[in-house]
């Protein structure tokens, strides 16, 4: 696992600090910034060309007495034990700034650095539209398949990095809200710290809601459906969620927008397919994590194109419906259907959740394309597929709870009427939704 986190500061540290940061798993990087940042648009991606970066470390208290090459064989596990025996004979990895060997002894204090030429993965080329600009805040239509921060395999390839890009060096963004990577969608980019705290103090106290578009498996029912399932986190590591009473408090208010019929021929394919599918509007009351796709699952109708949650494969043919005790299929079952899914298959489910993308890739490795870097020999992948790029869930609107704004995005293309049929383009207020939550739900703390 290569080490991806933070920037290294270079000014002198006090001897408490540096202590600190010993104990801890803090990961600090040193990339060159290259300017302006190396992107080309190439097959409809976005892509960096590959650059050097050294990742750094500070010496755990589980490594201390250790062989530095029984580290990375370890825990650092992305590169074959080959190359990272090479690498500190040529000081490629080194520590306190000088090579020191495989076979050196890792001591309080040191700092563990590895130089690489690093390979981001292509996003979509698709551009971040502006919604709305003022002089504290940047409202986006984030494009599905983007991370908003640099994390794990992605850096310049992410929304902080873009917006520095096209806006100059000086740009600092500071997102005000949370979207997963492939989650598209309304997101709040601050100009100053001071607006990002008052729409962060907004959201924490509970005075702006949200509304999400989402395309789901079947027919769903017609009118306000409320879910008030609890939601429990049953694997960290897979980032895997169901409903459980024991669980965390979770309510979503869903109203069906349309509903489209199989055409004629669809009787496999996607889950759920020869059913057709509905375009559902999704207000989150509270928001726990993989909230609406827990939600939408557990009532039947989980997003169409989730690699996870309307998985036949994890979950039986019945999704995971109606199962609140996990009679049907338990905890225990579920994380080992996961966990023993074949490489293609685990490729397109777990990659759905952002932080076990890293992990993945290097556990059971992407598909190789055959060809290899012609600077570090590392092996090149091929392009990611839709798959990879896309969940049908889309952040339509941001809106102040007294009316002082309103944010309201495009629907997304897999939102509009397929061809041949007629069907809504834009989607009303939200006044029946918010009414369906009532007040006094709006008002209990999370």
């Amino acid at each position: 696992m290569d080490v991806t986190e933070a920037a290294v500061n270079n000014t002198p540290q006090s001897a408490a600090t540096k202590a600190q940061q010993q104990e801890t798993p803090t990961v600090l990087t040193t990339p060159c910034d290259p300017w302006p940042r190396p992107y080309y648009l190439e097959g409809g991606l976005r892509r960096v060309a590959p650059y050097h970066y050294t990742y750094n470390t500070w010496c755990k208290e589980r490594w201390r007495g250790r062989k530095l090459v029984e580290i990375f064989e370890s825990e650092f596990r992305d590169r074959p034990l080959e190359y990272y025996r090479a690498a500190m004979e040529s000081g490629q990895v080194a520590v306190n700034s000088k090579t020191v060997g495989p076979d050196y002894i890792l001591q309080n204090g040191d700092l563990v650095s590895h130089t690489t030429h690093r390979h981001e993965p292509p996003i979509t080329a698709e551009p971040i539209r502006v919604i709305h600009e003022d002089n504290d805040m940047i409202v986006i239509n984030k494009p599905s398949g983007v991370p908003v921060h640099p994390a794990g395999r992605y850096n310049y390839n992410s929304v902080v990095e873009i917006l520095k890009s096209e806006r100059g060096a000086h740009f600092l963004p500071r997102p005000c809200n949370r979207l997963d990577r492939l989650t598209s969608g309304i997101m709040f980019i601050a100009k100053h710290p001071k607006a990002a705290d008052r729409l962060g103090t907004q959201i924490l106290k509970r005075t702006v809601r949200k509304e999400y578009l989402a395309r789901v498996v079947g027919k769903f029912p017609d009118g306000e459906v409320v879910c008030d399932q609890p939601i429990l986190l049953i694997s960290p590591k897979l980032g895997l969620n169901r409903v459980r009473a024991n669980g965390k408090a979770a309510r979503t208010v869903f109203k069906r927008l349309a509903y489209y019929p199989p055409t004629e021929g669809q009787n496999g394919g996607r889950p759920g397919q020869s059913q057709g599918y509905s375009i559902v509007r999704c207000l989150p009351v509270t928001g726990r994590t993989h909230q609406l796709r827990v939600h939408l699952q557990f009532l039947g109708h989980p997003i169409q194109n989730d690699p996870i949650y309307a998985n036949q494969k994890v979950w039986g043919i019945d999704l995971g419906s109606n199962d609140p005790d996990g009679v049907q299929n338990s905890d225990e079952d579920i994380i080992t259907r996961l966990s023993r899914m074949g490489k293609e298959d685990v490729a397109d489910a777990v990659a759905y959740y952002d932080e076990m993308v890293d992990e993945y890739y290097k556990k059971k490795a992407e598909k190789m394309s055959g060809e290899v870097c012609d600077v570090c020999s590392t092996p090149l992948y091929t392009d990611p597929g839709a798959q990879e790029l896309s969940l049908w869930l889309h952040s339509l609107r941001y809106e102040d709870a007294e009316g002082a704004w309103s944010y309201v995005s495009p629907l997304p293309a897999w939102a509009l009427p397929p061809r041949g049929m007629s069907g809504p383009t834009e989607v009303g207020g939200m006044e029946d939704l918010v009414g369906a939550v009532g007040e006094e739900e709006q008002a209990k703390p999370e």
